[in-house]
């Protein structure tokens, strides 16, 4: 059976080669790319989404819809444009309903691993703040002590960096943006998340000696959400045993701790004169 699922959408002649992480008879689970919807969009149905894509497959018998036998396929949780890593479908409507019931649950089922800027004074933290949608701006969500959802977020920082860290996220409940607008709420917004407060990261912030060839522009190290569901674990709807997911590192978060563990290992650089204009275009 093949490894990846080859997805295309007419549309936007966008292409996707989606690797399978794991497989069998109830669980199909995939290493979702950056940059790719998990569901339709509310704002505009036309943009590309993963589960269109993969009814759109089954529907039309593509080759990798055939082999598996496919004829249902469903989510139990998303992970937003932006984020890459492991999600997880149903391929029947019992192991659906067990699906959304675990991860309805308070317990650690997934784990992140995120890039942002700043240094928590702590090692382990952890933010417990209500979440509701913005009330004006259209996809967007705030903290709102008053009439938000319960929402919990347990951080690691597993490497520390001059003005940024690289943290291990656990929710421990299921919002939208909840890792992303926590980690504002904390004072340490995401690399790139410009919705939410976080900047791009730029090998010419971090290289003093950073030289652009001639005629070339200048490429942020990251130019989207530093958000990755790196592990998943679930007990199997059927047999009840324990089954962990893990996708690797996309190549762009690898790259930017790359030169982040090169050149970014001394003291906090941000606030000093000769450095302060460079962050603020940043």
């Amino acid at each position: 059976m093949s490894a990846v699922i080859k997805l295309s959408s007419p549309a936007t002649k966008e292409f996707w080669e989606i690797p399978v992480l794991f497989e069998d008879g109830d669980l199909l689970a995939l290493d979702k790319p950056s940059g790719l919807l998990t569901s339709p969009d509310r704002y505009d149905a036309g943009r590309p989404n993963l589960m269109t894509l993969l009814h759109d497959g089954i529907e039309l018998q593509k080759p990798w819809a055939k082999e598996r036998h496919l004829n249902y396929l469903a989510n139990a949780h998303r992970l937003d444009f932006e984020t890459s890593g492991v999600i997880l479908l149903a391929k029947n409507k019992p192991a659906l309903v067990a699906l959304a019931n675990l991860f309805g649950s308070e317990k650690p089922l997934k784990k992140y691993v995120a890039l942002a800027w700043g240094a928590p004074p702590a090692p382990h933290f952890e933010v417990d703040a209500k979440l509701s949608p913005h009330p004006v701006r259209l996809g967007q969500m705030r903290v709102d002590p008053r009439g938000g959802k319960k929402s919990k977020t347990e951080f690691e920082v597993l490497e520390q960096f001059s003005d940024w860290c690289l943290l291990r996220c656990t929710p421990l409940t299921e919002r939208t943006h909840q890792i992303r607008l926590h980690l504002k709420h904390a004072g340490f917004p995401l690399v790139g998340d410009e919705l939410y407060g976080g900047k791009k990261l730029w090998l010419s912030r971090l290289k003093r000696d950073f030289r652009l060839k001639p005629g070339k522009d200048e490429r942020p190290l990251l130019a989207r959400v530093a958000l990755h569901a790196e592990e998943l674990t679930v007990a199997h709807p059927t047999t009840h045993e324990p089954v962990h997911l893990k996708s690797e590192w996309p190549k762009d978060l690898r790259v930017a701790v790359k030169y982040l563990r090169q050149y970014a290992t001394g003291p906090s650089r941000r606030g000093l004169p000769d450095e302060e204009s460079e962050f603020e275009q940043g």
